[in-house]
């Protein structure tokens, strides 16, 4: 009888802690979702002997002091940065193009027109003129030296004029492709730059017949960025220079830097009509991370709020004391438990900032079995 009537308590108290944490779940969610509301349920007392009658053994975790952090949560689109679209400088029978997918880097062919290669090289301004002796000065001359001195072939200063230094450069550079060494470029023999460009869709074929500003292919950087439209809501949060947290499609996690925040954009939603979005894009920490995928959905996290120097909890370790009150059983040396009121704060990352008489860093607090 002794046994049979042991038994039943033990049920009793499971029964009870079942009770007890399917509650407190549902007074969890909605502290989750306003930061103040409290479900209207009220817990069961523990059994016979009171919440520290005999030890605990179930499972328990830790009540930890440390900065609490948390996110707005957004979707993202991996991408490669830029988009420009070559076009051809001069009219005749094209003659070679790129590979889509290949990436053409400083010094290599960018296509030919009649067997007359163009190269690519690095600079922010266009070629709008061929570069000879007794040009005017200008930009485009110091973007050719500074790429001259980047192939190791132009060992001064860059600067605006072209002086024979750089003729003599060219002279070398042209050498190297096997072109004739005049010391000249003529307009259209090289194409600028400001990075590595990566080959996307031809709009036109070898052999085909183009006239000058005749579209060839499109082109992106090579340097992978994640583009986020974000809640108008959310806006105060997308701060340059914030570092967030990136899950890819197949699990990877990583980090990266939000690199600009552009004004908010009126987008069409699924559902029709508009919404108003804030525009982000998110430079990448590890580029090699992502170099499996040319465009994938990422979810983005972006820090919101943040706590230093708190006590936090596990969320399942919070229990509903009644339909006003939060509170935690801990679990004392001994392996008895007790239950202690506490105040909630900042919900983040599974985890809840509490406070209150009695509660401090390393107690042990029951959660549930795990």
């Amino acid at each position: 009888m002794a046994g049979e009537q042991s038994g039943v308590r033990h049920r009793t108290r499971h029964s009870r802690r079942r009770v007890l944490i399917g509650v407190t779940a549902g007074a969890v969610a909605v502290a989750t979702g306003t930061g103040l509301g409290i479900t209207a349920a009220v817990t069961t007392e523990s059994d016979e002997g009171g919440p520290g009658a005999g030890a605990y053994r179930g499972a328990t975790d830790e009540i930890v002091r440390g900065d609490l952090t948390g996110s707005t949560t957004a979707s993202g689109t991996l991408r490669f940065a830029g988009g420009r679209t070559i076009t051809s400088a001069g009219g005749g029978i094209l003659t070679e193009l790129p590979a889509p997918g290949s990436a053409v880097r400083l010094g290599d062919r960018l296509y030919a027109v009649d067997n007359v290669p163009v190269f690519l090289l690095r600079g922010k301004v266009p070629a709008w003129r061929e570069f000879a002796i007794g040009m005017d000065d200008g930009p485009d001359v110091r973007a050719l030296e500074e790429s001259l001195r980047e192939l190791g072939l132009f060992d001064g200063e860059p600067g605006k004029r072209f002086t024979w230094a750089t003729a003599n450069a060219v002279v070398a550079w042209q050498r190297d492709n096997g072109l004739d060494p005049t010391g000249r470029l003529p307009l259209g023999s090289v194409v600028f730059a400001g990075e590595d460009l990566r080959i996307g869709s031809l709009t036109a074929q070898v052999g085909d017949r183009v006239g000058p500003g005749a579209s060839l292919f499109e082109t992106t950087g090579t340097t992978q960025v994640v583009d986020v439209d974000l809640r108008l809501a959310d806006q105060r949060h997308a701060v340059p220079d914030t570092e967030v947290h990136l899950r890819l499609p197949d699990g990877t996690e990583t980090e990266g830097t939000i690199s600009s925040v552009g004004t908010p954009t009126e987008r069409d939603s699924p559902g029709g009509g508009g919404e108003t979005v804030v525009p982000v894009v998110i430079t990448l920490a590890d580029p090699a991370v992502t170099e499996s995928f040319q465009e994938a959905s990422v979810t983005v996290d972006i820090p919101s709020e943040q706590r230093e120097d708190v006590l936090s909890v596990p969320v399942g370790a919070l229990l509903a004391l009644d339909a006003r009150r939060f509170g935690v059983e801990v679990v004392d040396p001994d392996g008895r438990t007790r239950r202690i009121p506490v105040t909630t704060g900042l919900f983040a990352g599974g985890r809840v900032e509490i406070s209150g008489n009695g509660v401090r860093a390393g107690q042990r607090v029951v959660v549930p079995s795990r």
